[in-house]
C-alpha cells in the first residue's frame, strides 16, 4: 500500500471560505460570533470537489490513501481570539471528517489544531488537546497539524519545545497519535509564505529539537517535519557538528528516534539528497498534491507535485526502504491507521 501522509483540503467548496471571511470579519468589526450553523456544504459539493481533483491524482499516479487535513495556510492562527480559533478548527475538521466518511477506503484525517498567539497560547493548547481527544476519540482522526508560530509569520510563540506545550504532547502520547509540524500563513510581507515560511518552519523547529530534552520527557512523542525537513538534510553535518561542539547526544539518538521527514521535495536531485541523508527508517512518503506548486515541470512534462513518479527513478533506495517509505513507516508512526485500514476493509466487504 502507497500511504501519502501528507494531503490538506485545498479545493473545499467556495461554502467554507465565505464562512470563514465572514467569520473573521464579524469578530473584527464588533466582536460578533458567526454560528458553524451558517455553514451548508451539501456531500454532493463534496464529492465534485474531490473527485475532480485529488481522487483524480491519486488514481493517476498510482497511490493508495491519503492522509488528509484541512488547509494549513488557512489555519490562519492569528485571527480573533481562543474562540474564533476554536470554532474554526471544529468546522475545519467536520469537513476533514465528511470527506473521510465518504471516500473512507481513500483519506485518513488529521486534525487542525486551535492554537492562539501571545497570552492566549497557553489556554489554546488546552484547547487543542481536548479538539484533539475528541477528534481521535469521536472521530477517527489518526494525527494532527501543529503550528510553531501562531503568530503567522512574526514568530512571537516559545519553541515548541517550551513547558507550555506539554499538555498537548500528553494526550498526544495518550492517543499515540504523531503532529505534524506545519507553519499556516505568513503574513509577515518579509517572508513569503509557501517557500519561505513553510520551509522556515520546519528547519527551525528541528533546531529547537536538536536544544532540547524534549524526549527525554516524552519518549514515545512522534514529530514528522513536511516538505523534506527544510534546509535540515542540506545540513545534516552543521547540525551533527553543533551537537559535538555543545556535548550533545549524536543525532540518531537525540532526534531520530522520534522525528520523521516526508518527502515533499520537487526536484530530482532534492529527493536524492533526502534519501541519502536521512534513513529510510525515518522517511514517510508525501506529495501535498494540489497543495503549494501545482504548475507543471517543463523539464520532465510532470506536475512539480508528482512525487511518487520522481522518487520512482531513484535507483539507489533497495525495494525493503522503498516499500518502508511508500507505507510501511506511515502505519508506524501513525498506528492508528491500521484500525481505520480493518475497519474500512470490513465495510467494503459487507
Amino acid at each position: 500500500m502507497i500511504i501519502d501522509c501528507h494531503g490538506h483540503f485545498t479545493t473545499a467548496p467556495p461554502a467554507l471560505a465565505t464562512w470563514r471571511e465572514r467569520q473573521i470579519r464579524a469578530f473584527e468589526d464588533s466582536g460578533a460570533r458567526i454560528s458553524p450553523d451558517e455553514l451548508h456544504i451539501t456531500d454532493e459539493e463534496i464529492r465534485t470537489a474531490i473527485e475532480n481533483a485529488q481522487l483524480k491524482l491519486q488514481r493517476e499516479r498510482g497511490t493508495d490513501l491519503t492522509i488528509f487535513s484541512p488547509g494549513a495556510g488557512k489555519m490562519a492562527h492569528h485571527y480573533g481570539d481562543v474562540h474564533t480559533s476554536l470554532v474554526w478548527s471544529q468546522v475545519s475538521n467536520n469537513l476533514i471528517a465528511r470527506v473521510r466518511d465518504l471516500f473512507p477506503d481513500r483519506f485518513a484525517a488529521a486534525c487542525q489544531l486551535p492554537q492562539s498567539p501571545g497570552d492566549a497560547l497557553a489556554s489554546s493548547i488546552r484547547h487543542s488537546a481536548e479538539e484533539l481527544e475528541r477528534c481521535v476519540i469521536d472521530l477517527g482522526f489518526v494525527g494532527c497539524l501543529l503550528n510553531p508560530d501562531p503568530s503567522d509569520g512574526y514568530w512571537q510563540a516559545p519553541p515548541l519545545t517550551d513547558r507550555v506545550y506539554y499538555p498537548l504532547y500528553e494526550k498526544m502520547v495518550e492517543l499515540d497519535v504523531p503532529a505534524m509540524i506545519h507553519v499556516a500563513m505568513s503574513r509577515n510581507p518579509a517572508i513569503q509564505g509557501t517557500c519561505a515560511h513553510y520551509l522556515n518552519g520546519d528547519t527551525t523547529t528541528f533546531m529547537q529539537l536538536c536544544e532540547s530534552n524534549l524526549f527525554t520527557d516524552f519518549p514515545t512523542l512522534r514529530l514528522i517535519l513536511p516538505h523534506g525537513g527544510g534546509a535540515v538534510p542540506y545540513h545534516w553535518g552543521r547540525y551533527r557538528g553543533m551537537m559535538l561542539d555543545r556535548g550533545r547526544p549524536p543525532l540518531e539518538e537525540a532526534v531520530l528516534r522520534n522525528v520523521f521527514f516526508d518527502t515533499c521535495v520537487y526536484h530530482k536531485p532534492g529527493l536524492q539528497l533526502l534519501t541519502d541523508t536521512i534513513p529510510a527508517h525515518n522517511i514517510l512518503f508525501a506529495s501535498e498534491m494540489i497543495g503549494a506548486v501545482r504548475s507543471t515541470d517543463p523539464e520532465t512534462g510532470r506536475r512539480f507535485d508528482d512525487v511518487k513518479a520522481t522518487l520512482d527513478t531513484i535507483n539507489t533506495i533497495n525495494k525493503t526502504d522503498r516499500q518502508a517509505i511508500y507505507g510501511d513507516n506511515a502505519l508506524r508512526v501513525f498506528p492508528r491507521l491500521e484500525s481505520v485500514l480493518s475497519t474500512t476493509k470490513q465495510e467494503v466487504a459487507r
